[in-house]
């Protein structure tokens, strides 16, 4: 049986996890150049340009792992915001606080979901 935490509604003791998945596509481009600084992202289970609308100013985290310990931690962050659609296939634009480098291409981005527009 889960107990019950104070909101009244009742845990089973498993993490709940606060963001989805995401898969970083590139960079926005036109024929012959790419934008660095708007990152085309895939987010699980967005399918139209309907479903986007949820995640529109959500926070983006990508994780990585460094070489070089800072504060006895090898794990950074590069944080971001869903700023627009892209296409009509559900496919997000993202900017980030600094570029996104070109080895996160097809690697894992966390959408957090908060802010929260409810």
């Amino acid at each position: 049986m889960g107990q019950k935490n104070l909101a009244g509604a009742s845990t089973t003791g498993q993490p709940v996890r606060l963001y989805t998945k995401g898969v970083v596509l590139g960079y926005k481009r036109g024929l012959t150049n790419q934008h660095t600084n708007t990152s085309l992202i895939k987010v699980e289970g967005v399918r139209s340009k309907e479903d986007t609308q949820f995640y529109l100013g959500k926070r983006v985290a990508y994780v990585y792992r460094a070489q070089r310990e800072i504060k006895e931690s090898r794990t950074r962050v590069i944080w971001g915001k869903i700023i627009r659609p892209h296409g009509n296939s559900g496919v997000v634009r993202a900017k980030f606080k600094s570029n996104l480098p070109p080895k996160a291409i097809s690697q894992h981005v966390r959408v957090m979901l908060y802010p929260s527009n409810i």
